[in-house]
Order: structure tokens, then C-alpha cells, then sequence
């Protein structure tokens, strides 16, 4: 049975209350109201709830305690806990999202206009003012959760929600997906770069050695997060190759494992290590990144990342005229348009044939700190 009353507002205007309730055997199963504006919005809505609710099941459903979208993440997270660890990224992003309002909305809440709503509150200064294509990393990795909360574990959530907002975003005109870097560093840059991290050795010699890093990255393609993963024993002597732990890829990460070929001159560098410790180059990933963005403020050059150097060293490859499966052997990709991403030719030969910084990083002297050490 509906009701629809209509009351005043403070303001003068009218408001309508619609009420249902539903009884079995003499007694209330269900109860459920919404207030409009306008009393056709009202009989427009009943009309629709009292037709869902006819449906069998539907008063179950409808009585069932949804779980929020902060309580569907963690119990993804925790699932997933057990096969194998999230990437920091990944990890990171739903854990901002859960904390968010829309952590708080309940499964039955989760729609296209929704999801629309909060990737455009992500772009606003409001929601932290982020590139587009960072509103759409958010999507991909609540989407994730989404794909597996619903046919898993029975939440109520519109099965084209996710699919439904992200073409409705491409037609409002953003780009939700990931823009290619093209970004190298000149000879220049790094000259800026290796002397400014010499400095730093000469008056902390027990400091990350960005040099070392700096040549390792760029010979060796290798990403900062695994160049600091790798081990004495994970090497291959007769082979010239690294056992890379954990390679980033789109499909997989932990539990990626995979053997790289080394360039001579990454090789060379290694061999300066000392081998005192499991890993080679025993520091953390977090404290190189601020290293390199700190260094690269101090110097003047603006959006170079780390990362950049991977970008570099796979080009240099290229322009050295190695082929594609040969390249493939170092950088670890495993088809051509994933590499493709990380090739930005700038001609023939190899620039760094007669670079100076070779020599003096293979000469550069390492010191190890206590902290390290322990």
C-alpha cells in the first residue's frame, strides 16, 4: 500500500512524501518513502517501486544489508592478500578511494552517474585536481573490485556501471587512458645531474649512490623498484643475465619472475658493488625517486623522472640498430607494442660511446652506510 502526503516547507513551497508499505500475513515486511518536489514525481515513483517489488525476490533483496563500497574493497583486499600481494599503486589508489565519500555509499548506490560523478569530482580541485587519465587509473582499479564483488560474493551492483561511465566520460571528451611518455634525458641533463650526485658523495660518501644508480638504470633498462630487488644470487655469470623479480606487467606482477640479458656496460657497473649484503644495490626505491626528483629541482630540469632513464636506454638500444627480440632480451617486454611505448629514436649510433660519466661512475667509490648495513 503507497501513500503520498503533502507538507510545507519552511520556505512556503510543497513537498510530497511517498510511503509503501508492504504486509504479509498481518504483519509489515517492508516499508520505504522518498520526497519530491512535485507530486507527479511522486506517483511516478511508486508506480516504478510497487512494479520492482512485485518481482519475486524483490522484497529479500531490498530488506538485505548492502555493504559499502569501503567494505567491498577490503574484502578484495584481503581476498587478494592470500594469492599474491597489489602493487603499491593499485594498493594505494583503493585505499584513497575507500577513505573518500564514495567509500561510504552502499553496493546498491553503485551506477554509471555515480562512477561519472566521482571521476569529474576527481578532476575538480575539490577531489585533488588530477589528470584525467589518473581519474581513469582510479576506475580501472575500482573496477577491479567491482568485476569480482558482484558474481563472487553477491553484491548488488549494475552489472554496465563501470563500461557505461567510461564511455559517457570519452563522449564528454576526456582521455581516461594513460598518455605515452616520450621524455629522455639530453647529454646535458645528465652532466647537470652526475655532478650534483658527485658532490653529494664527496661530502656523504655513505649516501645513496645516485651515480651508480643513475648508469645501472639507463645501461641496464631496469626500473628503480627492481634494480633494488636484485640479489648476488640472482645473477648468471656464463649467462651475463639478472633473474628480475617481480617485473611490472599488465597482467601480472608478483610472481613475474624474468631472466634479462645485461649490457656490458650495466654488467660493469654491477661488478663495482660491494658483496656484502644480498642485494646489489641496497637501497630503497622510495629514497632513490626522492633522490632523483630532489637533485633534478636543485639543478633546474624540470619533468624528468627516473623512470625516464628506462625510456632512454631502450631507444639507445635501437638506434644502435639491435633488433626487436634482442632488445626485448634486456628491457624484458614481451611483445613490440608494449615496447614501442618505451622507443623514441633520435637517430643512429650510440651517444654514449665515448661518454665521459662512464669512467668516472665505474671509478666511483662506494661506501656503504650503517643503516644499510643492518
Amino acid at each position: 500500500m503507497a501513500t503520498i502526503r503533502a507538507r510545507k516547507r519552511t520556505d512556503g513551497s510543497t513537498s510530497y512524501t511517498a510511503q509503501i508499505r508492504l504486509t504479509r500475513d498481518g504483519a509489515q515486511v517492508y516499508q520505504e518513502s522518498q520526497t519530491f518536489a512535485r507530486k507527479q514525481a511522486a506517483q511516478a515513483w511508486v508506480r516504478k517501486r510497487e512494479s520492482e517489488l512485485d518481482q519475486p525476490g524483490a522484497i529479500e533483496r531490498a530488506n538485505r544489508k548492502g555493504a559499502t563500497i569501503k567494505e567491498m574493497i577490503d574484502r578484495y583486499l584481503a581476498e587478494m592478500k592470500k594469492v599474491r600481494p597489489l602493487g603499491k599503486t593499485k594498493l594505494a589508489t583503493l585505499k584513497a578511494i575507500s577513505e573518500s565519500y564514495l567509500g561510504k555509499l552502499n553496493d546498491q548506490d553503485v551506477n554509471s552517474q555515480l562512477l561519472v560523478e566521482y571521476a569529474l569530482w576527481r578532476m575538480d580541485e575539490e577531489g585533488g585536481g588530477v589528470q584525467p587519465q589518473t581519474a581513469g587509473n582510479d576506475l580501472a582499479h575500482l573496477g577491479a573490485v567491482l568485476s569480482i564483488a558482484r558474481p563472487a560474493w553477491g553484491y548488488e551492483i549494475e552489472p554496465h556501471a563501470m563500461a557505461d561511465a567510461r564511455r559517457v566520460l570519452k563522449k564528454l571528451g576526456y582521455n581516461m587512458k594513460s598518455r605515452e611518455r616520450d621524455r629522455r634525458p639530453t647529454l646535458d641533463e645528465l652532466d647537470k645531474l652526475l655532478k650534483h650526485f658527485q658532490g653529494i658523495q664527496t661530502r656523504r660518501p655513505t649516501s645513496i649512490n645516485m651515480l651508480k644508480m643513475t648508469g645501472f638504470a639507463l645501461f641496464s633498462t631496469r626500473r628503480q623498484e627492481e634494480i633494488t630487488r636484485i640479489q648476488w644470487a640472482d645473477l648468471d655469470e656464463v649467462g651475463q643475465r639478472v633473474l628480475v623479480r617481480d617485473m611490472k606487467n599488465p597482467g601480472q606482477k608478483i610472481g613475474n619472475d624474468v631472466w634479462c640479458h645485461l649490457p656490458p656496460e650495466a654488467w660493469a657497473i654491477m661488478q663495482t658493488m660491494p658483496k656484502v649484503l644480498p642485494e646489489i644495490f641496497p637501497y630503497s626505491a622510495e629514497s632513490v625517486s626522492a633522490s632523483w626528483t630532489r637533485a633534478c629541482h636543485m639543478v633546474g630540469i624540470d619533468n624528468l623522472h627516473f623512470h625516464d632513464l628506462r625510456h632512454d636506454g631502450v631507444s639507445r638500444l635501437f638506434e644502435m640498430d639491435w633488433d626487436i627480440p634482442r632488445v626485448a632480451s634486456v628491457s624484458g617486454h614481451r611483445d613490440w607494442n608494449s615496447m614501442r611505448r618505451y622507443t623514441h629514436l633520435r637517430g643512429r649510433g650510440d651517444v654514449y660511446a665515448k661518454w665521459e660519466w662512464y669512467e668516472k661512475i665505474l671509478q666511483a667509490p662506494i661506501k656503504l652506510g650503517a643503516r644499510t648495513l643492518k
